[in-house]
């Protein structure tokens, strides 16, 4: 019967099981700057066990503050083992959906057969790359990317390729720790620095210890730059800013 229904959820959504990482496909645009920061190995598919985040009710408190509804359609991007995307596809109901994506194939299909295997047919399951999300243009009304954004170690082009997925007034929402991204964190105002470089608006911050750290909300209602006039962030004493800009001190609100 597993197979039967994975069968199935692969014809509604989900690529062909992969074994082997695929060959870079993304349309070639140009040249985009190279972070000026250490990139996190991944390391785990999981932040933490799923009962001791559910102890802290960290997904319903970040689907809170996200603005997270019944019919909305949301991006799960690294989706690992699944935490969110299957609380997601509760909280979007039967008219909404979710589409959960991963880079490593045997985690994509692993997360695949638990979606089949609990019914959840609002749920898609994605191959992504490294660099590109692959994500349907004007289709999201939310992108949540959980503990995971310190690992992309190309973050421009990245963030220019899911810009066109938002529908007008979605949004990515990043969950993640105020610490060194090798230590497996984003300090803040690095964020907020790499996606403005790539046209978006951060529209708030604010602390989410149940997670871990800090929630930051962005919208992508400004142009987005050609690849070869994006202005990459410098980090000079720990403090990003656009190259050739001045300095400018972001802080975590009180």
């Amino acid at each position: 019967m597993l197979t039967i229904a994975l069968a199935a959820l692969c014809l509604s959504g989900c690529e062909a099981p992969v074994r082997a990482p695929q060959a870079d496909r993304s349309e070639k645009v140009g040249d985009f700057p190279t972070a000026d920061r250490p990139v996190a190995t991944i390391v785990s598919d999981r932040w933490s066990t799923e009962e001791a985040r559910d102890r802290v009710d960290e997904a319903e408190t970040v689907m809170d503050l996200a603005g997270i509804k019944p019919g909305m359609t949301v991006a799960d991007i690294g989706a690992g083992e699944g935490y969110y995307t299957i609380r997601l596809a509760s909280r979007v109901g039967k008219d909404g959906r979710v589409l959960a994506q991963d880079i490593v194939p045997g985690v994509r299909d692993a997360l695949a057969e638990r979606v089949a295997r609990d019914g959840l047919d609002n749920v898609s399951v994605r191959l992504g790359e490294p660099q590109d999300p692959k994500l349907p243009a004007n289709s999201f009304d939310r992108v949540l990317m959980v503990h995971m954004y310190h690992e992309i170690a190309s973050p421009y082009e990245f963030l220019w390729r899911l810009h066109p997925s938002l529908r007008a007034g979605g949004e990515v929402v990043v969950v993640d720790a105020n610490r060194a991204t090798q230590n497996h964190g984003t300090p803040p105002a690095l964020l907020k620095c790499e996606f403005e470089a790539v046209g978006y608006r951060q529209v708030r911050i604010e602390e989410t210890r149940s997670a871990g750290g800090y929630m930051a909300v962005f919208r992508a209602d400004r142009p987005r730059p050609a690849p070869d006039a994006i202005r990459g962030c410098r980090v000079e004493n720990d403090s990003p800013q656009p190259a050739n800009a001045p300095q400018a001190k972001h802080d975590m609100p009180d």
